[in-house]
């Protein structure tokens, strides 16, 4: 473990990130799979991705978003896991109940991260090095052995996230202001919070391929790159100022799925792309928002190359369809069904092997217009159907009542781990 700095300074946050999460608690299920390198799936096709990979995978090469093909040829003793979300949400909250045992959680980050401000004594190194290494052991005890967590110290939450990856796995860092910015260099700039493929596609055509060439940016040209306040709050995040973030409002509900064999056809597509706008309506309304955007995204298989293989995951060279829509804001399922069936007319007819779908543009319910041509065109009638289907469901199972195109695939789609979400389980 990293040693305490030895200065001063205070640390306000404690970052927890679970170690390989899916595949560690599938390891702590099953004892044979202990010691072995596992993949968790969704659905255990060579043309999908693993989600998870354990440690003894990782040494073969095997990540999050290899392709499971691909895994079973770099590792062929690889044990492929199909992913069990009601078991991951079990243990994420015995997790939580371990954590609060020893200091109170701030924020559930993730499934499997969560954060902690310290207080008062708590915030000298020393004591929080000591009470990092009090939460590392009452996970371990109260949950097991094989689940391990990395833990990280900073000043701020970016930091104690980026603290928290510099040393997997069982890692514990602390980094203090006057250790910035020369403890950040061995990081690359995708390992910051928040910076993605994208972004980082646009730091590296500024020619900004370190931590240090974007630390040496100032705070116009970083606020300027980021495009707004976004780059602003990192350039002082990266110099240890700690401040509030204003909580937002959520941006979108959505859900995606990866589509079995037999669901490869434009028609059970739509199908699943429909469940989906079931699921997306239904945390809709218990969110008590409307919304009036809807993103649909769909991935076609990849035409097979010269050696009759067709290699499958997200490469920019991969055929997709992606319909952007407006419409007058509502949360009623059948009005969202509608919207996506008119869009869906333009899919084109491929082989689709994902499809999400995206409700954007949302608002509260309190500051929904009342709409003159409501009642001509029976909203109230839709927004009552939707209730009931909510109360039955609530109260018989979520497929109890349903919409008649999703018959055939109203098992299909279950809930999964979302690395940003912890899933209701009713809502399957």
């Amino acid at each position: 473990m990293a040693s305490v700095a030895q200065n001063g300074d205070l640390v306000n946050w404690l970052f927890v990130d679970m170690n390989s999460y899916f595949a560690s608690v599938e390891q702590q299920e099953q004892p044979r799979l202990r010691s072995k390198p596992t993949a968790v799936v969704t659905v255990d096709v060579d043309s999908t991705c693993c989600i998870a990979a354990s440690y003894e995978a990782k040494a073969y090469g095997i990540s999050t978003g290899t392709q499971l093909g691909e895994a079973k040829k770099r590792c062929p003793q690889l044990q492929v896991i199909e992913a069990r979300h009601d078991l991951y949400v079990k243990y994420h909250n015995q997790i939580r109940d371990a954590v609060e045992s020893c200091l109170h959680i701030s924020k559930v980050v993730s499934v499997d991260e969560m954060e902690c401000m310290l207080l008062g004594r708590e915030q000298q190194p020393a004591n929080a090095f000591v009470l990092a290494k009090r939460v590392k052991q009452a996970i371990r005890d109260a949950v097991g052995e094989c689940l391990r967590c990395s833990v990280g110290l900073a000043p701020n939450r970016l930091l104690a996230k980026a603290a928290s990856n510099m040393q997997k796995p069982d890692g514990l860092v602390t980094i203090t202001r006057s250790q910035l910015p020369q403890i950040l260099f061995s990081l690359k700039p995708r390992d910051l919070p928040g910076v993605g493929e994208r972004m980082e596609l646009r730091l590296r055509s500024q020619g900004i391929h370190t931590m240090e060439q974007l630390y040496q940016l100032d705070m116009e040209q970083m606020t300027k790159l980021w495009g707004g306040v976004l780059g602003t709050r990192l350039w002082l995040k990266l110099r240890g100022l700690d401040f509030d973030d204003r909580a937002s409002q959520k941006t979108s509900i959505g859900h995606q799925h990866v589509l079995p064999p037999e669901l490869r056809t434009r028609e059970q597509a739509a199908a699943v792309g429909q469940k989906l706008l079931h699921k997306a309506g239904v945390r809709l309304r218990r969110a008590k928002l409307h919304t009036s955007g809807m993103v649909i995204f769909v991935l076609f298989s990849k035409p097979k190359d010269k050696s009759g293989e067709s290699r499958y995951w997200l490469h920019s060279d991969r055929p997709l369809w992606e319909a952007n829509l407006s419409f007058p804001a509502c949360q009623d399922t059948m009005t969202l069904i509608n919207v996506f069936q008119q869009a869906w007319a333009n899919c084109p007819d491929l082989k689709p092997v994902l499809v999400s779908v995206a409700l954007v543009d949302l608002a509260p319910e309190e500051m929904q217009n009342l709409n003159l041509f409501g009642d001509m065109y029976g909203e109230w009638k839709f927004n009552r159907i939707a209730q009931v289907m909510d109360n039955m469901n609530e109260k018989y199972g979520s497929t109890a009542l349903y919409l008649g195109g999703i018959h055939h695939v109203r098992e299909t789609a279950p809930p999964r781990i979302a690395f940003q979400s912890i899933p209701d389980i009713s809502l399957k």
